[in-house]
């Protein structure tokens, strides 16, 4: 329990980071590029082995942490579209909500226990981070039939991220090998974040200041260990993944909620209210049946 605890914790300073991004201004694309860099850092000096980088390739999960490595940069850019064209809370609640397909995976392919108070908890918990996940836009962004392919995409690439997270740490990676296995998910999303960037770069599209750098650090530690410690949860014998995500992804917006609260000022409406007594409604249901 306490590796889930520390995954929320991990996430929730990503928030915090993110909304500094906004106060200071920060280059988030140049921030994220670094964050990747740091991650992978992170990763390797997590790795209490003797790396041989020429075995790498012979590791049976590469394959997953490249194609990983890949979504996580077409995600970042599909959300990025998606706050343009339709606004920062279709995609707080797109990336929220596909929780439901690493949840769904797991009774399924895994025969997890799907009993009425635990389907009950995980139905609740869907609509309770619906719920606080709506934030009033003073943006006239609209989301229309013709808009709404992004929203679903980051929907899907967010759930197939956390499934596939999933399926290689059960199937194909060793517990001595998960900071490796973690790092080099960030190894292939920042290879393609720099080639990106570079480009930007040559063009004049893009120029390099000090604080992207620094909230790229900034950003890069938690991030790991988010990935790190939700990892380990999962690997937990005790733990079922449908668990896990269920109660990973109410505790961040929970979490995430309350640091916008103490932190700036941010105001919730009614329906977040509603949205945050059904989580508690929901974590309880689901520790009851984790008890039984």
């Amino acid at each position: 329990m306490i590796y889930l605890l520390l995954s929320i914790v991990s996430s929730s300073i990503i928030f915090l980071v993110f909304k500094l991004f906004d106060k200071y201004q920060v280059n988030t694309f140049q921030a994220i590029v670094v964050n990747y860099l740091i991650a992978s850092v992170s990763g390797i000096l997590s790795y209490d082995q003797p790396i041989n980088f020429t075995a790498i390739p012979s590791y049976s999960w590469l394959p997953g942490t490249l194609f990983l490595g890949v979504l996580f940069i077409v995600i970042f850019n599909l959300m990025a579209i998606t706050t343009q064209r339709s606004g920062l809370s279709v995609v707080s609640v797109a990336t929220k909500m596909s929780v439901v397909l690493p949840i769904t995976f797991g009774l399924i392919y895994y025969n997890e226990s799907s009993g009425t108070l635990k389907i009950i908890g995980i139905l609740l918990a869907l609509i309770a981070v619906y719920l606080v996940s709506l934030k009033k836009s003073n943006d006239k962004s609209t989301t229309t039939q013709s808009s709404l392919l992004f929203p679903i995409l980051v929907f899907l690439g967010s759930g197939i991220i956390d499934t596939t997270i999933k399926f290689l740490e059960d199937s194909y990676v060793a517990e001595q090998d998960v900071p490796l296995f973690s790092a080099m998910i960030f190894v292939t999303a920042f290879i393609l974040g720099i080639s990106v960037l570079g480009y930007q770069l040559l063009k004049g599209k893009e120029k390099l200041h000090f604080k992207n750098l620094l909230g790229g650090i900034a950003l890069g530690v938690p991030n790991y260990y988010s990935i790190y410690f939700l990892v380990q949860a999962l690997r937990h014998p005790s733990l079922e993944s449908s668990t896990v995500f269920t109660l990973n992804n109410v505790g961040i917006v929970m979490a995430a909620t309350l640091i916008g609260i103490l932190f700036f000022k941010e105001k919730l409406s009614t329906k977040n209210w509603i949205g945050i007594a059904i989580a508690v409604i929901s974590i309880i249901l689901i520790a009851v049946v984790k008890s039984n």
